[in-house]
């Protein structure tokens, strides 16, 4: 019987959760669904432990769910051979150690090498999934890993029982009941329109928060604790700390505990519009199958609107409110120069279609599931690496 094919796994954290949880539910996923003895590197423990309460702070070297986390605080370090996994993936090109990268140009054969890519829409990257990238000195290649929306790409990450739990949980009112009253949702407030909010600081929730308590029907919001508590705080005029619900008008925010990432698929389950941040709620809202709106990780030089725009020309819907929305919700400049910035006359627009919306997050999800999930298609390319004749 031959031992199982090790993964090193290197994240560097920069968006807080998100980093760190893309890299959490890939390594579950190789040890769990096909069994690869991963160990994860990552350099911030602390934004590790708030998505996975198992993580200790405190120790440098541990077992997770059967996987090995290693606290990378330095760049130092002698390593030999025996140190190198079978594969080796940098998360968003992260600089590897020089050492260990010198102990992997001593291996025979050497290691799959895998830098894996932030997800995009745009049109390049089908041109670099899987670019070899030789190195400029040593006998090692690396190779370019896109996740993505099309067939020419990796796909997206999803867990084989993913939907099954989903439609288990959507199914079964109790069930949903149940994991509201855990976290102190009371009837009332269940029976509003409800929508999680999971953004970065510079979004215009203030702006939101009023179109809302002015509306003509009730919202209930759930906000993790720790997100947005400037405008929270501005808003109501007071801090909200977990478990606390703050009224004005027909809008109720719910602060909730920081949750696991099993009990927030649970939530983007729940709701009837889920807002999500950066790439790892960004990709769980998909798999939901509900209306959400994607607040992108900021880039120098507005970056980030090219890509929110690739985005939307895929997904958006003409006259769908979608689109107007994302585009305020994000910053970035209307595409009508006329175009009312108002969030209040944005965010009627959009609930007006949240139906014709949540058709298409349907649509959606069944275009996303034909492509396969990324990690099969990943470990399909690494096994092919591995077979390859060796390069000269």
């Amino acid at each position: 019987m031959h031992d199982p094919l090790t993964l090193h796994l290197f994240c560097r954290v920069i968006d807080n959760y998100g980093d760190i949880g893309i890299c959490w539910r890939f390594a579950r996923q190789l040890h769990q669904e096909h069994g690869i003895a991963v160990t994860l590197w990552v350099d911030d423990l602390r934004s590790f432990h708030r998505i996975c309460p198992e993580v200790s702070v405190a120790m440098d070297t541990q077992v997770v769910a059967g996987i090995g986390v290693r606290y990378w605080r330095t760049q130092d370090g002698a390593f030999s051979t025996d140190d190198i996994a079978d594969m080796v993936i940098e998360f968003f090109g992260c600089d590897l150690p020089p050492g260990y990268i010198a102990a992997m140009a001593q291996c025979a054969p050497p290691p799959v090498w895998l830098n894996l890519e932030g997800l995009t829409a745009e049109e390049w990257v089908e041109g670099c999934h899987t670019l070899p990238s030789p190195h400029p000195r040593l006998p090692l290649t690396k190779y370019f890993f896109f996740p993505g929306f099309t067939a020419k790409t990796g796909g997206l990450l999803r867990e084989a029982s993913l939907e099954d739990d989903r439609l288990r949980f959507q199914s079964d009112p109790a069930r949903v009941n149940a994991f509201f009253a855990r976290l102190g949702v009371t009837p009332t407030e269940l029976a509003a329109l409800k929508v999680s909010l999971f953004c970065y600081p510079h979004a215009p929730v203030a702006s939101l928060f009023d179109a809302w308590q002015h509306g003509e029907s009730p919202v209930t919001c759930f906000v993790p604790e720790g997100v947005a508590p400037d405008a929270v705080h501005a808003f109501f005029g007071r801090v909200a700390m977990s478990g606390d619900l703050c009224r004005q008008g027909a809008l109720s925010v719910r602060i909730l505990p920081f949750v696991p990432q099993q009990d927030y698929d649970k939530l983007l389950w729940a709701c009837d519009l889920n807002f999500v941040r950066g790439e790892d709620s960004f990709v769980r809202a998909q798999w939901a199958e509900k209306p959400f709106v994607w607040h992108i990780y900021p880039q120098d030089e507005d970056l980030h609107h090219k890509k929110l725009r690739a985005f939307l020309d895929r997904y958006a819907t003409d006259n769908d409110g979608l689109r107007s929305f994302s585009l305020h919700w994000n910053g970035a400049p209307p595409e009508q120069p006329l175009a009312v910035a108002n969030t209040l006359t944005q965010w009627r627009a959009l609930q007006a279609n949240l139906p014709s919306l949540a058709k298409r997050a349907g649509q959606w999800k069944s275009l996303m599931m034909s492509l396969g999930d990324f990690t099969s298609n990943l470990l399909e390319f690494v096994h092919a690496r591995r077979s390859a004749p060796a390069e000269k």
